[in-house]
């Protein structure tokens, strides 16, 4: 069996990703690295909702970041950042591969997950495993709704206060 190191964004994109992978013959294990969130509060409802969703599904989760925050900006540091991260401790504890989560969204730029996962699996020689699970999104839903996971309404890296946000960061904090 392949094991993977999945970089998880949320709970809820973990759901459908992390039961394909399963399915299709890897030895799933989670890493819940996010120190871009922001306001502080959305990244404490995301780890908690990601370590229940791991104990829930019986995937082990590495929790990391907790005690810093990095401002990076746009989603290309965002992305930069993390899975950098996932593909240096995928290389520490010899893994066969490294995944994200973000795959499974609509919304992000999977071009630029792909190149970005691609350079860090190349710069720690471990694979990117790249599949884009967008067609599980509405799945990863209902599973998420179902297991009463915390859904969150937007990104939480720097575009979205760039792109206006800044009321729901003031309001939240």
């Amino acid at each position: 069996m392949k094991k993977i190191l999945v970089h998880m964004c949320c709970g809820p994109c973990a759901t459908y990703v992390n039961k394909w992978l399963g399915d299709n013959g890897f030895d799933v294990r989670g890493l819940f690295y996010n120190p871009n969130i922001r306001p502080r509060i959305e990244y404490e409802r995301r780890a908690i909702t990601a370590k229940f969703y791991g104990m829930a599904a019986k995937i082990s989760v590495i929790s990391e970041g907790q005690d810093r925050e990095i401002a990076v900006g746009d989603c290309e540091g965002c992305y930069r950042v993390r899975l950098r991260r996932t593909a240096e401790l995928a290389q520490a504890l010899v893994f066969d591969s490294f995944t994200t989560t973000l795959l499974i969204s609509p919304y992000q730029k999977h071009d630029l997950i792909r190149k970005i996962g691609e350079e860090a699996g190349a710069e720690f020689g471990v694979k990117f495993y790249y599949r884009d699970f967008r067609d599980g999104y509405r799945e990863s839903r209902r599973m998420a709704r179902e297991m009463k996971l915390y859904m969150q309404k937007y990104c939480g890296c720097g575009e979205d206060i760039q792109q206006g946000k800044e009321s729901f960061y003031a309001q939240a904090d």
